[in-house]
C-alpha cells in the first residue's frame, strides 16, 4: 500500500500525486477503490483525488467501474506496461537462458534487476517442485541482502555503493530475515570469492537457492540468474555443476546487454540522498 504524509502531499506536484495514485490502484485489487478510501491512503483531500482521477480518466490510464462508484487502472494503462516490458532489453535477452536453465535443473529460475535498494524480479521459469521465494511472482521485490540473486547483485556493486545500501537495508532485512549485518557481510566475501551466492541456511523452511550476477562491460551487476529449489535438492554434488552453468548463461546475458536499456538504470542520485538521510 502506498502512503505519503500530509506534508508531502500538500508539497508534492500533481504529477507526483497522480503517480502515487496510479501506484496505489495497482496495489489494490480488481474490484477496484473508493474516492474516500483513495483519499484516506494517500491523505489528499477527496476533492482533490476526483480531479486527479478524472484527469486519469480523460487520459485513459483510470476508469470507473460500471455500476460503481470504484476505480482502477484502465486497459490502456496496461497495454502501455506490456508495450515497454516487450522492448528490446534484458528481458527478451535473458528468456532463452531461463528456459534452458530451467529445463536442465527440474527447478524454478529467476531473472532479477537491481533498482536502487531493491531487487525485482522481472521474470521467472516455474519447475515442477512447488518452492516459495521472498520476491514470489513476477514484479515481486525484496531489499538487496535477502535472497541469492539479490546478494549476488550486492555483492558486485561498488563499495561505496554497496556501503550505503547495507547502511540503508539492515533494519529492512532484519524485519524479513533472520539475518544480521555479520552474517551478510560474510556472505558477500563468500559470494566474491567464489562466484555465486549458496542460500542453504533456512532463511525460507525447507528452500534453498544459488545465484550469480550478471555484470555490465564495467564489471558492475545490473541484475542476477538464480534458481529456487528445495534445499533437499541442492547437494554439493548439484551445487557446482548448476553454478558453472548459471554462470555460463550470465556472461551470454552480459555479452549482448544493451547499455542504453532503461530496465538496467537506476538513479544514483536517489541511492544517495536515500543514504544520507
Amino acid at each position: 500500500m502506498v502512503q505519503i504524509s500530509e506534508s508531502e502531499a500538500v508539497g508534492n506536484s500533481s504529477l507526483s500525486k497522480a503517480i502515487h495514485i496510479l501506484k496505489d490502484l495497482g496495489a489494490q485489487s480488481v474490484e477496484g477503490v473508493r474516492l474516500i478510501d483513495l483519499a484516506r491512503r494517500l491523505n489528499l483531500s477527496q476533492p482533490s483525488a476526483h480531479r486527479l482521477l478524472k484527469t486519469l480518466i480523460a487520459e485513459d490510464m483510470v476508469e470507473q467501474m460500471p455500476d460503481s462508484k470504484s476505480y482502477r487502472l484502465s486497459l490502456e494503462f496496461f497495454s502501455i506496461a506490456s508495450q515497454a516490458r516487450r522492448r528490446e532489453g534484458i528481458l527478451d535477452i535473458a528468456r532463452p537462458s531461463l528456459l534452458r536453465l530451467s529445463a536442465t535443473f527440474n527447478d524454478t529460475v529467476f531473472l532479477l534487476v537491481r533498482s536502487n535498494f531493491d531487487a525485482i524480479c522481472l521474470d521467472r521459469v516455474e519447475g515442477p517442485f512447488p518452492i516459495r521465494s521472498f520476491t514470489g511472482d513476477i514484479g515481486g521485490k525484496v531489499p538487496l541482502g535477502i535472497g541469492q540473486g539479490s546478494i549476488a547483485i550486492l555483492s558486485y556493486l561498488p563499495e561505496e555503493e554497496r556501503e550505503a545500501i547495507i547502511k540503508f537495508n539492515m533494519p529492512r532485512i532484519m524485519d524479513r530475515a533472520a539475518i544480521d549485518e555479520v552474517d551478510l557481510r560474510i556472505k558477500i566475501e563468500e559470494v566474491r570469492r567464489i562466484g555465486a551466492a549458496q542460500m542453504n541456511f533456512e532463511m525460507i523452511e525447507g528452500m534453498a537457492g544459488l545465484g550469480v550476477p550478471v555484470l555490465d562491460r564495467n564489471g558492475i551487476a545490473v541484475a542476477s540468474l538464480s534458481i529456487g529449489t528445495l534445499a533437499s535438492r541442492l547437494t554439493e554434488m548439484r551445487s557446482g555443476t548448476i553454478t558453472d552453468l548459471l554462470k555460463s548463461e550470465a556472461q551470454a546475458i552480459s555479452n549482448k546487454l544493451n547499455p542504453f536499456d532503461p530496465t538496467l538504470r537506476y538513479p544514483a542520485s536517489a541511492l544517495r540522498a536515500s543514504s544520507k538521510s
